[in-house]
């Protein structure tokens, strides 16, 4: 899942307000839906990267993932349906879950003409950040069958492998070496869309012709780099957006005449991100579990919802399962959700435990150095800023000092993906489906993460925090369809995640989407929820463009 970038809220800048000018025949009574591109912001700051390699997860455009590359299936976040197939026709595991057969749907074509065949998954799988080290064998024996060999069965992680993995054509992607360095300016995918033109400023996609299902109803669709939150609502609001997914406090007044309507699908938990494991390269006291305890039991959870976050996020949960959509997964009711009020003394009580000592200034100390801790999130992602604030505020109360700073967009990535950071305000992306393996293996378990001044390229573990006993369990999760033996292995790995909180959960984030219902219909409703209804997901954006057609008039 590619990671929500969309929360800024800052003063319109001159780039924004030359952008501003270059959409003018976009405003409401102007040209035909029909004559236009369906104009969003997925997020993206200028300048916008000219990268479309769906290898490069933090950088390339967030249309590469679905509109232009698909994964074999669908599986949608918001349902407990089977996966929707989209090159994958049906799929199948043995017996014992080692060995899983694919079949794909007939006559797919690339948008480029070539013919995309079993040869292309096949190549897929055993190239680049795709190769799994479990797999034994990849084998293509007609035109339309896959079939995955592994040295241990992968149940559980089957969202993971159809859902997540982004396939290429071996025609092009053969004799491209170094795939990390490939920004593939000219991509050839199989999505309901292909690139038609980029700028740093947008970058416009074009109907895919030869696109399985038929050529898209919306022939165009743009996709603006915006520096703002608040650029985007004006944008929105004077009719020169018709997607976005943000935080507008106030949604009322960008849904007041009924041209935008809004929907609010909470599931992806805002965390504070801790660099937690010395052994990997950590500094700081934030590597000492005490410290993320303490920290932990000094937010004021309920006042940062209703004062960030204008009461629209939810409740987060330390067993980091979406509630309630996942509460036969969690054994434990204490780790459904974490403790709104703070406990102040309870905090201290396990500094003190640990051997910090309150210092006349009022702040705890060890050895001589006073508890300090860097917390940062990016400039103008005014929720974010504002509860980094709160927190920081709420810790001082305990004698905690955390300094709270915003940084650019680039200055808050690169320390992240890299390990060189104490605090990070942070978004987790939820899981696929109704369970939560792919977060357990994606953000806790060893092999997802990296040492320091290293990405980590299988999964998303930028806590760097790493514990046999979670990695034990996600073994054992994902080596079983038996509920009972997957309970008892989550229970194992929510104790030690809300014991160690390598990610500090603070609240269930609000996912705001806006979207232009007088000028495209087949948007997703509450009654039918065929895919979330954000900009900025991956796959999901891709099912609700290839869904939209203009209103003719």
């Amino acid at each position: 899942m590619i990671r929500p970038r969309a929360r800024l809220i800052t003063a319109i800048t001159a780039a924004t307000a030359a952008l501003a000018l270059t959409l003018t025949g976009c405003a409401t009574g102007g040209s035909s839906s029909e004559d236009r591109p369906l104009r969003i912001w997925s997020g993206s700051m200028t300048p916008i990267n000219n990268n479309f390699s769906p290898f490069a997860v933090d950088t390339a455009t967030h249309l590469t993932y679905g509109a232009i590359y698909e994964p074999l299936f669908f599986f949608n976040q918001l349902s407990a349906d089977d996966p929707v197939g989209l090159i994958g026709e049906s799929y199948s595991f043995n017996e014992d879950g080692t060995e899983l057969t694919i079949t794909l749907k007939p006559e797919l074509k690339w948008s480029d003409g070539e013919d995309l065949t079993a040869e292309d998954v096949a190549f897929t799988f055993g190239y680049g950040s795709n190769i799994d080290p479990d797999m034994v064998s990849i084998d293509a024996p007609d035109d339309t069958t896959v079939v995955l060999t592994y040295n241990k069965p992968k149940f559980t992680s089957v969202a993971l492998i159809l859902g997540s993995t982004w396939i290429v054509p071996e025609h092009i992607w053969s004799s491209i070496d170094d795939y990390m360095a490939e920004t593939n300016p000219d991509p050839v995918g199989s999505g309901p869309y292909m690139l038609k033109t980029f700028t740093e400023a947008a970058y416009t996609l074009e109907a895919n012709p030869l696109f399985r299902d038929g050529e898209p109803a919306v022939k165009e669709v743009q996709d603006v780099g915006i520096d703002s939150n608040q650029s985007s609502e004006d944008l929105l609001k004077t009719g020169k957006l018709d997607w976005v997914g943000q935080f507008i406090a106030n949604p009322d007044t960008v849904t007041g005449d009924g041209r935008i309507e809004t929907m609010n699908n909470q599931q992806d938990p805002t965390v504070i991100v801790t660099c937690a494991n010395a052994d990997l390269g950590c500094t700081g006291p934030q590597t000492d579990p005490a410290v993320r305890q303490a920290i932990n039991l000094v937010i004021d959870r309920a006042t940062i919802r209703e004062k960030a976050f204008a009461g629209l996020a939810g409740e987060a949960s330390p067993a980091f399962a979406l509630l309630p959509r996942d509460e036969q997964w969690v054994s434990d009711e204490s780790l459904a959700i974490s403790p709104q009020d703070p406990d102040i003394a309870e905090a201290q009580a396990i500094l003190e435990e640990a051997g910090y000592t309150k210092g006349s200034d009022g702040f705890y100390a060890k050895d001589g150095t006073t508890l300090e801790l860097d917390l940062f999130s990016p400039d103008g992602w005014t929720d974010y800023n504002d509860a980094a604030k709160l927190i920081s505020e709420q810790a001082e109360e305990a004698g905690i000092r955390i300094d709270a700073r915003t940084v650019s967009d680039a200055e808050y990535w690169t320390p992240v993906t890299n390990g060189d950071f104490q605090l990070a305000l942070y978004g987790l992306t939820q899981s696929l489906v109704a369970d939560p393996y792919s977060n357990y293996s994606q953000y806790f378990a060893t092999d997802a993460t990296a040492n320091v001044g290293e990405a980590p390229v299988k999964g998303q573990n930028y806590s760097r925090y790493s514990n046999p006993v979670i990695d034990e369990a996600v073994e054992a999760a994902g080596a079983t369809q038996d509920a009972a033996i997957k309970k008892d292995a989550y229970a194992s790995i929510q104790a030690e995640i809300a014991r160690d909180l390598p990610y500090i959960p603070v609240v269930l984030n609000a996912s705001q989407a806006f979207y232009n219902v007088k000028d495209f219909t087949g948007w997703p409703s509450e009654s039918d929820l065929y895919a979330a209804p954000l900009p900025y997901l991956s796959t999901a954006s891709a099912i609700v463009l290839a869904n939209l057609k203009p209103v003719t008039d």
